[in-house]
């Protein structure tokens, strides 16, 4: 064929091409139009989502609602309480007439950073939950074939929908529903820790506050008799050593009111620290050491202790997740299923065309046999991490027990024997004053004795309330240790829909 031919060929297909130009742009427009509008709607949908499920404003409290909550097990936690992100506006003003213990407790849960880590969490692990059971979106499009064949062009347009089999998506949302559960009891586990810890961090403040009214009030009396002693000699009763002895108990006594001062600044930062509000300045702490230990049945208590532990409990949803992921990960094996249809219009011969496409891997090579035995290995190392948890608890609860026994008894000698004793021998020394009958040495030992066994009563005491709170607080401690994060992301869900 000339060159001329081949030149007239050509421009006969680009003539037929412009005479249908109109018809093939009302399609084109017509299928991007319908592709936009789609993607339009799935972005409106994600953005719905997003909004739903976005972070709680600067000036709103995170909350779960009830029907975030796990069905598997009715027991468990069924939202995150009193959690502010940033901004909230916490009453920080000091009581009118001191601090308290609730008070602390709080403002520890408002503001201690460790439970808004764990609260953030148990949000994200509830993010992937609802994504991992997400249907794959559908895929709309335009396909032109023949375009420059005169009378011979085809205008189809397709739309082609992955579907998801063996109920691997539901498997999915079981998996990360025991994610869920597992992260509301980490919240409630940081809760107590936090708890727990104030609570020691408060009776430890206000032993110091205790121990530091108890050597002013010996200063006082070490002044007294500093005073008495030079008296004395003035009076050529006394001698010289009796005043250096007397010197020397002030100084000791002036030595520990430093002490003490120190540990009320250090117990109270330590306080508000754990409170997350450093940057409170020191005030009188209002409360009472433990003076009366109730007898415990210790069997009870630690069965009370394994039958209601957040710590426990989060372990036993660990176990629960990894037995879900074995029946997930048995399912991922049976192929999905591809399904394309397509309309459109044959120029050719006039005729609308319709065509179906099925298509399916076969798993001949993969069956998913790797992520199957890891599943089992987990379920073995989760079921291994429940009876770990169990045996670490009667552990703390053990050495628990020895210091709360140890402190009971001591406070009860103390109490019912030991300061009775010493506040009869300061009388007996007051009667023979009077009787003028003076001894400075037995004076110094009796005013000593007195002073130093009102401290050991006072430890024996601090002893005792920390041992109730760490029994009571179910032995969890650790108020600003790092929380665990969720340990599943949204990658059951990509597994899912690869099918392969």
């Amino acid at each position: 064929m000339s060159p001329d031919a081949h030149r007239i060929g050509f421009q006969e297909r680009i003539s037929a091409v412009d005479r249908h130009w109109p018809r093939i742009r009302l399609f084109l427009i017509g299928g991007g139009l319908l592709l936009c509008g789609f993607i339009a709607g799935c972005g409106a949908s994600r953005s719905t989502v997003q909004s739903d499920q976005a972070r709680p404003s600067s000036t709103a409290t995170a909350a779960v609602e009830a029907t975030d909550a796990p069905t598997t097990n009715p027991d468990a936690p069924t939202d995150i309480q009193r959690v502010t992100f940033d901004g909230e506006a916490v009453d920080d003003s000091p009581p009118a007439t001191g601090w308290t213990l609730s008070n602390f407790e709080s403002l520890a849960l408002a503001h201690n950073p460790a439970i808004q880590q764990a609260t953030a969490s148990a949000h994200k692990a509830m993010g992937f939950r609802d994504q991992v059971g997400r249907k794959p979106n559908p895929t709309i499009g335009y396909n032109g074939a023949q375009l420059f064949d005169r009378s011979t062009d085809q205008h189809v347009a397709f739309i082609e929908q992955d579907f998801v089999t063996a109920g691997k998506l539901g498997k999915n949302r079981n998996v990360l529903e025991q994610e869920v559960q597992s992260q509301l009891w980490e919240v409630q586990t940081q809760r107590q820790r936090v708890l727990t810890d104030i609570r020691r961090c408060f009776y430890k403040a206000l032993a110091a506050q205790r121990r530091l009214e108890l050597a002013k009030e010996f200063q006082i009396i070490a002044r007294n008799g500093v005073k008495t002693a030079e008296d004395r000699l003035a009076a050529k009763e006394g001698n010289r050593p009796d005043i250096l002895q007397s010197e020397i108990q002030l100084k000791q006594v002036e030595t520990q009111l430093r002490q003490a001062e120190a540990s009320v600044r250090a117990s109270w930062k330590q306080l508000v620290v754990l409170s997350g509000v450093p940057e409170t300045a020191p005030q009188p702490l209002v409360g009472t050491l433990p003076d009366q230990p109730a007898q415990r049945d210790w069997q009870q208590v630690s069965s009370e202790i394994l039958g209601s532990s957040p710590e426990l409990r989060s372990a036993q949803s660990r176990l629960a997740r990894a037995q879900a992921n074995i029946d997930r990960q048995e399912a991922q094996s049976t192929p999905n299923i591809t399904v394309m249809v397509a309309a459109g219009n044959d120029r050719g011969t006039h005729s609308k065309l319709w065509n179906t496409q099925v298509g399916l891997p076969l798993p001949l090579h993969n069956a998913n046999q790797g992520n199957i035995s890891a599943a089992h290995a987990e379920y073995c190392r989760a079921a291994q991490d429940v009876r770990r948890t169990e045996l670490a608890i009667e552990s703390r609860l053990a050495q628990a027990q020895n210091d709360y026994e140890s402190a009971a008894a001591a406070v009860e000698q103390y109490r019912d024997e030991i300061l009775p004793r010493a506040a009869r021998t300061l009388e007996l020394i007051a009667e023979a004053k009077e009787a003028g009958e003076y001894d400075a040495t037995q004076v110094l030992i009796a005013r000593r004795t007195y002073f130093d066994t009102h401290l050991a009563y006072l430890t024996a005491q601090l002893d005792l309330a920390q041992a109730e709170s760490l029994i009571d607080g179910l032995v969890l401690t650790g108020g600003l240790e790092t929380t665990r994060d969720v340990e599943f992301d949204g990658g059951l869900r990509d597994q899912a829909l690869s099918g392969r």
